[in-house]
């Protein structure tokens, strides 16, 4: 497999005037090629902190952060981020209008994602004309717009009721693995983690360093919603929650 981030003895602190906050301690792993990873933690341990050092929206205190050349990161949020007064398509192309990369070669390639994943008839709706579920299959066709060699997604989920956050999961996890994506996602949910994910890495509280990663095995790999029948579902979620709560 190719190795598209290594990440070695990440640190974080935050400095004010009179304190110092120790935000991460020291976390190493690696991510490869067409890799789906969930991380998971207690509230507060620093999860969105290292998504956003790795984006560069943060900045680290210490450690290496190894990319290969010209890596290109997408960054998915907790919300779809619609706006309101544009259709859908001038939303999935807002990213390339902002970067200045409207050519005929992108806006064929998103007129592509579109169709293939039942969304062309949506084009000239508007964001309140559409359901919860629809607006983050969007978000995710907007974030591969600009053709990202990894996906990060911020509780791309939390928003959504129990049984559309179980379709969206699964249609997510479709799209991202047809595209052949690299992804690394944040999640509190450990059955969405244990059933998206090849791998699971498991953070303490803060200062956060990792507790154990877990290689997610299965007999068969059908997507999150069949995954959750899979035999070693349980046993997985079972490591995981022992890990969460023995702290």
């Amino acid at each position: 497999m190719t190795k598209l981030l290594s990440i070695k003895n990440l640190k974080k602190t935050y400095y004010s005037k009179t304190d110092e906050i120790e935000a991460i301690k020291d976390i190493s792993f690696d991510l490869q090629k067409d890799e789906f990873i969930c991380i998971v933690g207690p509230s507060g341990c620093g999860k969105s902190t290292l998504l956003n050092i790795l984006t560069d929206m943060d900045t680290k205190t210490s450690g290496d952060i190894i990319k290969s050349p010209n890596l290109k990161f997408g960054y998915m949020l907790q919300s779809e981020a619609m706006l309101d007064w544009k259709n859908v398509f001038d939303n999935v192309t807002l990213g390339l209008a902002i970067k200045k990369i409207k050519t005929k070669e992108n806006m064929l390639y998103v007129n592509d994602l579109l169709n293939k994943y039942g969304l062309s008839e949506f084009k000239n709706s508007y964001p309140k004309e559409l359901s919860g579920g629809m607006k983050q299959r969007l978000a995710l066709i907007r974030t591969l717009a600009l053709k990202p060699d990894i996906l990060i997604l911020d509780e791309p989920f939390s928003k959504l009721d129990y049984q559309t956050r179980l379709l969206v999961s699964n249609d997510v996890y479709n799209i991202i693995k047809n595209e052949h994506k690299t992804a690394l996602m944040v999640t509190h949910d450990l059955s969405e983690a244990i059933s998206l994910a090849d791998k699971v890495i498991v953070l303490s509280k803060r200062p956060s360093y990792i507790k154990n990663i877990y290689e997610i095995k299965r007999k068969e790999n059908k997507g999150p919603i069949e995954n959750r029948k899979d035999k070693n579902f349980s046993y997985y979620y079972d490591l995981i929650w022992k890990d969460l709560t023995n702290e």
